[in-house]
């Protein structure tokens, strides 16, 4: 995964001690509409063995988790690695269905401007991640991304969300995460981080329910404005 030039200059001068803020990114349904294209393609591996399962019950049941974990625990018969293989092969011929969401290239501008560490934190395998952030164009505009399935734990264990808030330095109660699964939501207030809920595919009540501080549409939303600013007068 390339870096921008610019932080890794600042990486390498003073490492990233100087960073007191930090924004912590999920990425599915977060960053990039992708969750209809991962509920139709469940919907459509489920079918094929029998089972009829809707959208409602992939952000009921499915959403945020770990594909292995979950293709073992419904289909025990079956190979859970290599479905998980399949199931993301599939994603990825579809990519192009995926659109971002609004407002991010100007949060992450406000972010760089004012020295706030960014990463990006996801349950999805390496290759998706780089695939997703490669087709935003925003490959490059995080100091760290964190790979769930490369620790000993993914979410909704808290295990990514500390280890992203140990890389960039930062401490739990200077960091702003953004989810909108109710296992990612669970992971990062677990953590100790300020969680915004994304309503991607859940309500403002499931998201605040999962303990969300408050849910936003998308980053222009005006909701968002008052977490920001509490950010800044934090990194001050």
């Amino acid at each position: 995964m390339a870096f921008d030039t610019q932080k890794r200059q600042r990486t390498d001068a003073g490492g990233r001690g100087d960073m007191t803020s930090a924004l912590l990114f999920d990425l599915d349904g977060t960053m990039i509409h992708s969750d209809p294209i991962h509920a139709d393609i469940f919907i459509g591996l489920f079918a094929e063995r029998g089972l009829t399962i809707d959208e409602g019950y992939y952000a009921e049941n499915i959403q945020g988790r770990m594909n292995e974990d979950l293709f073992a625990e419904v289909f025990p018969d079956e190979d859970a690695q290599a479905l998980s293989i399949e199931k993301e092969r599939r994603f990825r011929e579809r990519l192009n269905e995926a659109g971002p969401v609004a407002g991010l290239p100007a949060l992450l501008d406000r972010a760089e401007a004012a020295g706030w560490g960014k990463a990006c934190v996801t349950n999805a395998p390496r290759v998706n991640a780089e695939a997703m952030l490669g087709a935003l164009g925003i490959a490059d505009r995080f100091d760290e991304i964190v790979i769930a399935d490369e620790l000993a734990r993914g979410k909704p264990d808290p295990l990514p969300y500390l280890t992203a808030m140990e890389r960039l330095g930062v401490a739990a109660g200077n960091c702003l995460a953004f989810e909108d699964s109710r296992l990612g939501i669970r992971a990062a207030t677990a953590a100790g981080a300020v969680t915004i809920g994304m309503r991607t595919l859940l309500d403002d009540a499931a998201l605040r329910d999962a303990g969300a501080a408050a849910s936003i549409a998308d980053f222009d939303d005006p909701a968002l404005s008052p977490f920001l600013d509490r950010l800044e007068t934090t990194a001050r």
